[in-house]
């Protein structure tokens, strides 16, 4: 999966700039732990640290498409899984290929289509070229935005990275958030293109944003369009499942192994008994394997609420059973998700205080133990937000609701009243700031014309998800998963299926008057009817109430003098917080008020951590 670095400047001669790229580049070790290279010239510097997947000596980076360096160079991140149609189609063109790499596909598509060459990837990436010929650099971004890309604009270029790390390793990026960055931190809102810190910008999803000597160029190369749905609902729900089988079976392709994340629920168990398929036509007799998370005790202790109807770890089994995978269960207690060397770990991958709660350390910790024995997993993330799995989705207040619909279960679930408590909703003015970026949002959804009603919401609600909620998913999942050097690819971003799935009528979505019925129907005959039946989850959280008890510790161990928290909360509202009886936080997720200490706390390591200057 890798990860990129560099820095363009008009201004200076960079050729000797190599030792500043490599410190850029060194923050990324962890994303691309097998190789590290350097490209140096006049006005452009390029880092890369590689993670093999596809053709392990081939596919050194950067890349230079002439030996003479006098044609463009890539450092490029992510997969294109259409490679290989591409690759006989710029052969058929004249181009000659030195490697296999699909890294090599996308620098000649460049070459044979200039910038519109991104609207034929299929894929996750993220990628950076270099013209010397034009003496211009463009960034890249996949169409959903599954794969990270950071730039921050100087005097006289640019300087950018996978990850904010990497851009703030050089001098001239500074590490400061202001009153704009703290509303996007506690807000829950994910705003495209913001990255928080102030000067520093998060190329948005689908689009080349393009460097010359005349400044900043900006091209969005695909977008969400409103389009009629013809087909009827036995033909919508075939389309679904050939969709899908056929998006599985190219996200297999690597030359290393591959796994699957089975938590038992729809989404994830879809994924596993697809690979499964696919490699049972392809020949391939060694199962594959199907990671689960769980915590000791859990089924014992477990009681149901709004969000948990029931454990998964019982459903997972049942899957893997049913399709023939290798099932591991990696088993956690507080201890392993307190670790202070975990949580460090998790603040380093996100460069944010952006904690839901338990949730990070513990997909941290089940992508350790994934990285022990895979390079790559397939992953169900994303399906709630197309095919309409959140509770929110269904629930008429939050459908009601004049804002981002999971701000519902936020308010009930008592994170915004302990954002209150502790005076930042207020401070922060988040009322206003959340009003405004929901009306943005809002004026960019793509609607048939002469829609209205229900049916107008829903696909208003859909666009939400997909574009804001889901980005916050993706962005966790892929920084995490990058920590520990574990690549995971999300089959349910695949653009063909979201172009289709959106413009599917929320009417066929919910035919049967349940969450995510179509994928349900897709997936009958293929999955138990127990994990077809079942109500949907969200990812595990633990229900041990010790660990409220560890938390709240942990916040009275920062109240000291000049604690970087103090910064925007008093202690006295902090204290009032705390003052709450033990077991009155809610459980897990992000709208607890369990998860605003996990944020405070969060907040005050990142402060210290990045040494940032907070001004507010």
């Amino acid at each position: 999966m890798c990860g990129l670095a560099g820095w363009v400047s008009y201004g200076r001669d960079l050729t000797g700039a190599a030792e500043v790229a490599s410190a850029m580049t060194e923050t990324m070790v962890c994303r691309g732990p097998d190789a590290g290279g350097l490209w140096t010239s006049e006005h452009a510097v390029l880092g890369h640290r590689r993670l093999a997947v596809i053709d392990p000596e081939g596919g050194r980076q950067p890349m230079a498409a002439s030996d003479d360096d006098s044609l463009p160079v890539i450092t490029y991140t992510g997969e294109v899984y259409n490679f290989r149609e591409l690759r006989e189609e710029l052969t058929a063109s004249g181009h000659e290929f030195r490697t296999s790499s699909d890294t090599e596909v996308v620098l000649r598509a460049y070459l044979e289509w200039g910038t519109s060459f991104a609207e034929r990837l299929n894929g996750i990436y993220a990628f950076a070229i270099w013209d010397p010929r034009t003496e211009e650099l463009l960034l890249v971004r996949d169409r959903m935005g599954v794969k990270p890309l950071y730039y921050y604009p100087t005097a006289d270029g640019v300087i950018f990275g996978s990850e904010p790390k990497a851009v703030l390793a050089h001098d001239e990026a500074e590490a400061v958030v202001d009153a704009e960055g703290l509303r996007e931190i506690f807000s829950i809102v994910k705003t495209p293109g913001h990255a928080v810190f102030k000067g520093m910008r998060e190329v948005l999803p689908a689009t080349v944003v393009r460097f010359s000597r005349r400044g900043e160029d900006v091209l969005t190369y695909w977008k969400l369009e409103a389009r009629e749905h013809t087909d009827d609902l036995e033909t919508t729900v075939a389309r679904v499942r050939s969709l899908l089988e056929d998006i599985v079976e190219r996200q297999l392709v690597a030359d290393v192994t591959v796994g699957t994340l089975l938590s038992g629920g729809l989404d994830s168990s879809a994924v596993t008994a697809l690979a499964a398929a696919s490699r049972a036509r392809r020949g391939v007799t060694e199962p594959i394997r199907a990671f689960s998370v769980d915590f000791v005790g859990h089924e014992q202790r477990f009681e149901s609420n709004v969000q948990w109807e029931d454990p998964d770890t019982p459903f997972a089994i049942e899957v893997a059973e049913r399709v023939g995978a290798e099932h591991i269960i990696v088993e956690l207690d507080n201890d392993d998700i307190l670790d202070p060397e975990v949580r460090d770990a998790v603040l380093r991958a996100q460069d944010l205080p952006v904690s839901t709660g338990d949730m990070e350390y513990s997909l941290y910790l089940l992508c350790r133990a994934l990285k022990e024995r895979m390079t790559v997993a397939l992953s169900g993330e994303a399906a709630d937000e197309l095919f309409g799995g959140y509770t929110w989705f269904h629930d008429k207040e939050a459908v009601e609701l004049d804002s981002f619909p999971w701000h519902h279960p936020f308010e009930k679930a008592g994170g915004i009243g302990a954002l209150r408590d502790v005076g930042l909703w207020d401070r922060l003015e988040l009322t206003n700031y959340v009003k405004q970026r929901y009306a943005e949002a809002l004026e960019e959804v793509p609607r048939l014309p002469g829609e209205s009603g229900h049916e107008a919401r829903m696909r208003e609600l859909t666009y939400l998800n997909v574009t804001r909620w889901e980005n916050f998913l993706l962005d966790r999942k892929d920084r995490i998963s990058m920590a520990v050097s574990l690549e995971v690819r999300v089959p349910f971003t695949d653009h063909r299926l979201v172009e289709y799935v959106y413009n599917t009528p929320w009417a066929m979505k919910n035919f049967d008057g349940r969450e995510k019925s179509l994928l349900r129907e897709a997936m009958r005959g293929v999955l138990p009817d127990s994990v077809l039946d079942r109500k949907k989850n969200p990812y595990p959280s633990t229900q041990d109430g010790t660990y409220e008890i560890a938390l709240r510790q942990k916040v009275e161990e920062i109240l000291t003098e000049g604690a970087p928290v103090l910064r925007i909360v008093s202690e006295e509202d902090v204290r009032r917080l705390l003052d709450r009886p033990v077991g009155s936080f809610g459980v897990g997720g992000p709208w607890s008020a369990r998860a605003v200490l996990e944020r405070l706390i969060e907040f005050n390591a990142w402060v210290f951590e990045y040494d940032v200057r907070v001004e507010f």
